[in-house]
């Protein structure tokens, strides 16, 4: 994952290690590896996935968070299993908290 960092733009990494103690935070007990050539946090199975875009960052929570949490993702663009973040406004950690904990329970509940 520090590959991944290392070879963005300073201000994207910045925004990048924000979001990724973030998630770390909320998931203190996933581990962290490159999965479809993207930052991913696992825990009994994919948890979220990252990835720097040009004017975006892209998080990908599974389609079943981007569902759950809909009516909190109104203002960003989504999709199926995907939310974009600006990079020209601040990173929602406290949802993107919220997202990453709902994904744990999720992923422990399958056993």
């Amino acid at each position: 994952m520090n590959a991944y960092l290392k070879q963005c733009p300073p201000r994207v990494r910045r925004i990048l290690t924000e979001l990724r103690a973030a998630i770390r935070a909320a998931a203190p007990h996933a581990s962290e590896k490159v999965s479809y050539g993207i930052p991913t946090f696992y825990q009994n199975g994919n948890l979220v996935h990252f990835a720097a875009h040009e004017k975006h960052i892209g998080f990908y929570p599974a389609p079943s968070a981007v569902k759950a949490f809909a009516k909190e993702l109104r203002d960003y663009r989504t999709w199926k299993g995907t939310v974009q973040f600006p990079l020209d406004a601040p990173l929602p950690l406290k949802l993107i908290a919220k997202i990453v904990r709902f994904r744990v329970a999720e992923n422990m509940a399958r056993g």
